[in-house]
């Protein structure tokens, strides 16, 4: 029986919101798999800082909102320019601006949208256009592509709905790219986490809200950056070239049951 390939030798892919957190996570470990990363955020001197660690032969940048479909489209352009081709894309980049529903701005409620749910459209589009051409140049192509989700797309949360609207968009984004493109081996997946250690979930592993959080995760801790970004490496591998159209929780239990 042939051992399953975990690695991603000959896999150049896209990370948006690469500069820190999950994202930083995310492109080192593609990196340190044999991957090759176009790393995509707004922060220009964290972006250069990752640059130089990752190596300049295994990772690009490109600086820009993913709200921006220029930015999307200069992502897979500069992939193609370094390493020959994108075969791969993690839509990671996210904000929050909190409030209660009879209180949310419109401009909340869009700033949110624009960023999870269209930036992740743009990117989608972008790396599929790219990857449908090669396809139907004849060329085989074995493309995955993994949205990032969060259990506030299925379960909701108090103070989030753009938020939580825009998380479960990507789901049933996801699942829609699945289908039309599962005939060229594009592959797309979802990943939804919990709460993971890092700035964007400050307010809820604070000390209000810490223990109530906490007693809902059966593994009793919050997850770390690098151990989430695995199951997303996994997606990416051709270990999983027969998984497409899912939903994987990344979260210590916390959905068990939904």
């Amino acid at each position: 029986m042939q051992t399953p390939d975990f690695s991603l030798d000959n896999k150049q892919i896209i990370v948006t919101g690469a500069a820190q957190g999950i994202g930083k996570a995310l492109a080192s470990t593609i990196v340190a798999l044999g991957g090759k990363v176009v790393a995509v955020d707004l922060n220009d001197a964290a972006l250069a800082a990752l640059r130089a660690e990752l190596g300049e032969g295994r990772c690009v940048t490109v600086i820009g909102s993913v709200t921006d479909p220029a930015v999307a489209q200069a992502a897979v352009d500069a992939g193609v320019a370094a390493f020959g081709g994108v075969n791969g894309l993690v839509n990671n980049a996210g904000v929050t601006r909190t409030a209660m529903i009879d209180k949310m701005t419109l401009e909340s409620w869009q700033t949110v949208i624009d960023v999870h749910l269209t930036g992740a459209f743009q990117f989608l589009q972008a790396l599929g256009r790219h990857l449908l051409a090669r396809a139907k140049a004849g060329e085989q192509i074995a493309g995955s592509i993994v949205n990032i989700s969060s259990d506030a797309g299925r379960r909701g949360t108090i103070g989030q709905i753009n938020y939580g609207t825009a998380k479960a968009g990507v789901l049933g984004m996801t699942m829609c790219a699945a289908r039309e493109w599962a005939k060229y081996n594009i592959r797309c997946n979802t990943v939804g986490f919990g709460v993971v250690e890092t700035p964007m979930t400050e307010t809820i592993r604070g000390e209000k809200f810490a223990d109530t959080y906490l007693a809902q995760i059966p593994l009793g801790r919050w997850g770390e950056a690098g151990e989430v970004a695995r199951p997303v490496a996994f997606l990416l591998s051709d270990a999983a070239s027969y998984v497409t159209g899912q939903h994987l929780s990344v979260n210590g239990g916390y959905t068990i049951g939904v």
